[in-house]
């Protein structure tokens, strides 16, 4: 189930940065008043809400691999 699991921890990195990313961008327009542009922000938009996909495909495929080894 190591292939199945590793989707899981690939969507946590994915979306972990997204999240930081969108932090650092929040952050960067409140403290020193940058603009920014559309790109960026749907840039993160996209790479979180591909991450939080990843972690239900990893988690999807966790309960399928333990389904498969009990019969």
């Amino acid at each position: 189930t190591f292939p199945l699991r590793i989707w899981t921890y690939i969507g946590l990195a994915v979306a972990g940065v997204a999240f930081l990313y969108g932090a650092w961008m929040i952050f960067d327009t409140l403290a020193f008043g940058n603009a920014v542009r559309g790109y960026p922000s749907l840039l993160v938009s996209i790479l979180f809400l591909g991450g939080i996909q990843l972690i239900g495909i990893g988690v999807l495929g966790e309960y399928i691999g333990r389904i498969y080894i009990e019969t």
